[in-house]
C-alpha cells in the first residue's frame, strides 16, 4: 500500500471538491440532481481561473509538472488550509532530486531514527509531566515513565509494537483508554496520512499501512476519509483504569534538526479534578513502573 502520488493527489482533489458547495461560493445552482457531491471539475476550474482541461489534468496526475501559481490558485479556491496546501504541493511537484520522466525521487532508505541523549535527559528532567517523542509512521521513539503509566507501558512492548497507529487501531485497551475513541483514531490517521505523503516510498509505511487496512475497518474508514492534520496542540480526555478521567491538553515541539521527530508534552489545568488524577498517577508511576 505503498503511497501512489498520482493517485493520491487525484482523491484527495476529488475530496476537497466535495466539501464545498457551489451556493456558499456564489456559483449558481443548476436545478436537477447533482451526479457529484460538492463542487464539478468546471466549477472549481472557474474558481481557480484556470481551464478546465488544465485542471482535469491535475486531478488525474498526468503531469507533475504544475507552476506554483496553478497550485495556489487551486488551493485558494478549494480553500485549503496551511498543512493541506503543503500536502498538494509534495503530491503534485516532481522531487527536486527527481530524474525520471515521473518524478520520483531515487531515494535513499530511511535511516533508522534515534533520540539525542540530551532529549532523553530532557524527558526523565519531567517526572511530573507525561512526554514522549514521536518518529516517522507514529513510532514511539522515547517516553518518560508518566507517559508509559498514562497511555501504556511502552518498555514492554516489541520494539515493533510501539506505534501509535498500531496501538490506537489494534489494541483493544486503547479503545477504552480514549473518552472519544473515534476522534483519536481519526486524528491518528490524518497524521499518519501526512506522514506517507512526505516519504512515500518509505517501504515502512507502506507495511504499515497494508497491516492496518486489513486488520481494522476502522482505519479503512478513517483512511478514505482523506484527512490530514499535523500534530500541533490540542487536548484529550482519558479513563485511566487506575486514576480515572484525567483531561489534559498537550503541545508539540518540531525539532528543528529533524522534522521527522516530535516531542508531545502533555498539561493539565491547575485546581482541577484532572490535576488531582494526574499527581496520583505520577505517585502510583514511581512505585509501579521502571523507568523508560
Amino acid at each position: 500500500m505503498a503511497l501512489d502520488r498520482r493517485a493520491e493527489l487525484g482523491e484527495f482533489l476529488r475530496s476537497r471538491r466535495a466539501r464545498l458547495r457551489p451556493e456558499e461560493l456564489g456559483l449558481p445552482a443548476y436545478g436537477g440532481r447533482r451526479r457529484v457531491p460538492g463542487l464539478r471539475r468546471e466549477e472549481l476550474a472557474q474558481l481557480a481561473g484556470v481551464s478546465v482541461d488544465h485542471y482535469v489534468r491535475l486531478e488525474q496526475g498526468r503531469t507533475l509538472h504544475f507552476s506554483e501559481a496553478v497550485l495556489d490558485a487551486v488551493a485558494r479556491a478549494l480553500r485549503l488550509d496551511a498543512v493541506e496546501r503543503a500536502h498538494l504541493y509534495r503530491l503534485a511537484r516532481p522531487w527536486p532530486e527527481a530524474g525520471g520522466a515521473d518524478g520520483r525521487a531515487d531515494q535513499e532508505q530511511p535511516r533508522a531514527q534515534r533520540v539525542r541523549p540530551g532529549l532523553l535527559r530532557l524527558l526523565d528532567s519531567t517526572p511530573d509531566v507525561p512526554a514522549y517523542i514521536v518518529g516517522r509512521d507514529t513510532d514511539v521513539l522515547a517516553w518518560n515513565r508518566l507517559a508509559a503509566a498514562l497511555i501504556t507501558d511502552f518498555g514492554a512492548l516489541p520494539p515493533r509494537q510501539r506505534n501509535l497507529a498500531r496501538l490506537v487501531f489494534l489494541d483493544e485497551g486503547m479503545r477504552s483508554l480514549y473518552a472519544d475513541w473515534r476522534g483519536k483514531a481519526s486524528d491518528v490517521a490524518a497524521y499518519l496520512r501526512l506522514d506517507a505523503g512526505r516519504h512515500p516510498d518509505d517501504p515502512r509505511t507502506a507495511e504499515l499501512l497494508d497491516e492496518l487496512a486489513a486488520a481494522s475497518p476502522e482505519f479503512r474508514e478513517a483512511w478514505a476519509e482523506h484527512q490530514l492534520k499535523d500534530k500541533t496542540h490540542g487536548r484529550y480526555v482519558y479513563h485511566h483504569p487506575v486514576v480515572g478521567e484525567l483531561d489534559l491538553g498537550f503541545e508539540t515541539l518540531r525539532l528543528p534538526d529533524d522534522p521527522d521527530q516530535a516531542l508531545i508534552a502533555h498539561t493539565v489545568d491547575e485546581g482541577t479534578p484532572s490535576e488531582t488524577a494526574l499527581r496520583l498517577l505520577s505517585n502510583w508511576a514511581r512505585e509501579a513502573l521502571p523507568v523508560g
